[in-house]
């Protein structure tokens, strides 16, 4: 019992650190906390590896670009995920061939999980306004000041549980298929990076598509970006 309770005890701090962003994605405060670069080198930074954390977070913002989160949309919750995904990377201290596309395909899954929470969280809490309709008609301060704490405890719940229960599955899963990595480092995470600025080009296309100068000021911006790569 207690060798079993062991690993999830050590996950408490990355749990508690998942809470707080996916608390951030929505709720509050809202200070970009969550978005994947800051998340994940976070999440990096209790593995041990702040910089292991910045390098996944950079992949997974590329991502995130896809998403626009306008009212009450599905989308990805990123926050909790992305956290996830840079504590995987960077709890080895040489992460070895796969460990990036691995720790992005974790942390993508998550995020899509997380997605679904948020949509199930807000039905709940539109069960319990419902049931305070009337109070909260009438402008009555404790039941909106109580459905208001009703709904920020249950997001951070919602976070620690989702960023508790993705690490326990995700890390053995990612140790056992490193075990059975054969592609070569650089291959695998080239594979991974591609496909983070794929999805990245596809999302900036679609708002920028329709306006030539903003065409011309993309491919400077691209352009000096690659100039100041290879001169560094």
């Amino acid at each position: 019992m207690m060798d079993a309770l062991v690993p999830l005890l050590a996950l408490l701090p990355l749990a508690l650190l998942g809470a707080v962003l996916g608390l951030d994605t929505v709720s509050f405060p809202q200070a970009m906390l969550s978005r994947p670069l800051v998340a994940a080198t976070l999440g990096g930074t209790l593995a041990g590896s702040p910089s292991g954390g910045l390098l996944v977070g950079a992949a997974l913002e590329l991502i995130a670009l896809e998403t626009l989160p306008f009212g009450a949309s599905r989308y990805p919750e990123w926050g909790s995920a992305s956290a996830v995904g840079g504590a995987l990377f960077a709890s080895s201290p040489t992460p070895p061939a796969g460990a990036m596309s691995l720790a992005v395909i974790a942390a993508v899954a998550t995020a899509w999980i997380g997605g679904w929470s948020m949509v199930a969280m807000r039905q709940v809490i539109a069960r319990i306004a419902h049931r305070s309709q009337s109070a909260l008609e009438a402008g009555a301060r404790g039941s909106v000041i109580g459905l208001q704490l009703k709904g920020l405890t249950a997001d951070l719940a919602r976070g620690f549980v989702l960023t508790l229960v993705a690490a326990a599955i995700f890390a053995p899963l990612t140790r056992a298929s490193l075990a059975l990595w054969t592609l070569d480092a650089r291959v695998s995470r080239a594979i991974a990076v591609a496909i983070a600025a794929s999805v990245a080009g596809a999302a900036a296309w679609k708002l920028f598509h329709g306006s030539m100068p903003a065409r011309w000021a993309f491919l400077s911006g691209l352009v000096a970006g690659f100039t100041l790569l290879a001169a560094a």
